[in-house]
């Protein structure tokens, strides 16, 4: 009788996957993104025919325009099927501890995911040891660009601490360099402190950081705050008025020698810029961040509620099986989360953040969403705005440390 029973639910399993169906994806990819999840999407339905594939978009803002939208449709009641969102804090801090999401437990074990995701990773988007989001990819906040030929004619290297990237910064300055280091708009300058603190503090402090077991007051931290500082004397004056593409731009045009940004600045050197890796841009980790990859991740869950379940959970399938994740990758420009990819796919920079992904010690960016809930970041800027205009450390992590508390990430 038992057995009778699992088969009938097997079989009706099967066909509601079979028959015809609809699924809502809701994301904000678009422009050049828009490929990668294309490729996804075609991928579904060459596996689900009968199903009609609904690619709500809403582009602009680097995803703060979807994000008000879902904010309301998930409030309404009316949750998509399945929604991207950073992996980690940004989703648990927001939907989950507001009970609007389903455990993933059971399909990470049917899936096989314990096994070909990280550790680390599975952490950074777990509560209490339940997964709450499938990530499709990831990217690598932590590295510094530059131009070889440039640094070979200035006859410097980068640098692997920030204490010698000061050093640097005083050579380059003396051979006529204005700003060795560029950076951009407020975010990049976030980007920026995010790496100089786990330089400065070490992985397994930053993981405290955010598990409340270091307060930004700590005279550690503040030191990474002072470093920030220094750090900051080395970059342009015209930070707020660039994109992260034009800083990037200084660093080929040899204006600057040093760039901290995230590995999507690999794709536009390479396909924007038609730069060929190695040679017409270099990269290496962040100073003092050697060993350890810091990630972000584009994820998707399964709110509840949704009016079809069955469609979003193979959705979720696809997403985190490797044929999911070697389509959508090499056309996004990020690596798969997934240790077992096909590297024959990716180019040399894909290849080499596959090979640190599966040897470094993995920790979650703040910035991108991995470590600290949406309340915490949406105030964290003004924070960085106030502490490049004074360099008072003492008084900026004292202003952090309030915030941490408010947000429940400190006491």
């Amino acid at each position: 009788m038992k057995k009778a029973l699992l088969l009938a639910a097997a079989l009706a399993v099967t066909t509601s996957a079979s028959a015809a169906g609809k699924l809502e994806i809701f994301s904000w990819w678009s422009g050049d993104e828009g490929p990668a999840l294309e490729a996804l999407v075609k991928l579904y339905k060459a596996k689900y025919p009968a199903v009609t594939v609904d690619n709500a978009t809403v582009s602009g803002g680097a995803g703060t325009n979807a994000k008000a939208v879902l904010k309301t449709r998930m409030l309404g009641g009316t949750p998509p099927d399945s929604f991207q969102a950073h992996a980690g804090q940004e989703l648990i801090g927001t939907w989950v501890v507001a009970g609007r999401m389903e455990d993933l437990s059971s399909l990470f074990k049917s899936e096989g995911w314990d096994k070909v995701f990280p550790k680390d990773l599975v952490k950074l988007i777990s509560t209490n040891g339940k997964p709450w989001s499938v990530p499709v990819n990831v990217h690598r906040s932590n590295v510094m660009w530059y131009n070889p030929a440039k640094l070979k004619a200035w006859g410097v290297t980068a640098p692997k601490t920030w204490p010698e990237f000061l050093k640097t910064c005083n050579t380059l300055k003396a051979k006529g360099v204005a700003a060795p280091l560029v950076v951009g708009e407020n975010w990049t300058q976030q980007h920026l402190w995010e790496s100089v603190m786990i330089g400065t503090l070490g992985s397994a402090n930053w993981e405290n950081l955010w598990a409340g077991k270091l307060k930004f007051t700590d005279p550690k931290v503040v030191a990474g705050f002072t470093t920030f500082g220094k750090v900051m004397d080395c970059a342009n004056k015209d930070a707020s008025g660039l994109s992260w593409q034009q800083a990037s731009d200084r660093v080929i045009d040899g204006t600057s020698a040093f760039n901290v940004m995230g590995d999507w600045a690999a794709g536009y050197f390479a396909t924007t810029k038609k730069l060929a890796p190695n040679t017409g841009f270099g990269w290496a980790p962040a100073p003092g961040t050697t060993k350890t990859f810091v990630m972000l991740a584009d994820s998707f869950g399964l709110p509840k509620g949704t009016k079809n379940r069955t469609e979003a959970i193979n959705w979720l399938k696809l997403m985190g099986s490797k044929a999911g994740q070697d389509a959508f990758n090499p056309l996004k420009g990020s690596i798969a989360a997934r240790t077992d990819s096909d590297l024959s796919k990716y180019n040399t920079y894909g290849k080499s953040a596959a090979a640190d992904w599966k040897s470094n010690k993995i920790v979650g960016s703040l910035v991108h969403g991995a470590v600290a809930p949406e309340s915490f970041m949406s105030a964290f800027g003004a924070v960085i705005d106030q502490y490049v205009s004074s360099r008072n450390s003492a008084a900026a992590a004292a202003a952090a440390q309030q915030l941490a508390v408010r947000a429940g990430i400190s006491k």
